[in-house]
């Protein structure tokens, strides 16, 4: 086992709370669509060694009763520029987050995260509902 000295440093992302995420109904829940949103001036901070993180997200979703209202999730976003937190868990906790305040049909978040000392990420989660 390697100790990067990462161990423990992320645990509590699951248990942070973010920003509410605010909704609108959906007035067109009898049909699927999809819906595309960018985000491309996202930030966080490198748990490591303090230094922002930027990244262009990806979201596209298939709305069931709620859409997400845009402000809300503009602040949402906006807690993580002071946040120490891997890229992988950026889009764990945000898909997460989503899912939990639209539960749509479908959700796919791509972090394409600027690069880094040579190496760039892309982090991609995908949620489907379950139907039965």
């Amino acid at each position: 086992m390697n100790d990067s000295g990462y161990e423990g440093r992320q645990d509590e992302i699951r248990d942070w709370k973010t920003p509410a995420i605010d909704t609108f109904a959906n007035i067109y829940p009898d049909n699927d669509y999809e819906i595309l949103m960018t985000i491309p001036e996202f930030t966080c901070i490198c748990p490591k060694t303090g230094l922002p993180d930027f990244a262009v997200l990806r979201l596209t979703y298939v709305p069931n009763e709620h859409c997400i209202e845009l402000k809300s999730f503009k602040e949402y976003t906006l807690a993580f520029r002071s946040k120490g937190i891997f890229h992988e868990n950026v889009v764990n906790k945000v898909l997460d987050d989503l899912v939990s305040a639209i539960k749509p049909r479908k959700l796919t978040l791509q972090g394409i995260f600027n690069l880094r000392g040579g190496i760039q990420t892309t982090v991609e989660r995908s949620y489907q509902a379950d139907n039965s």
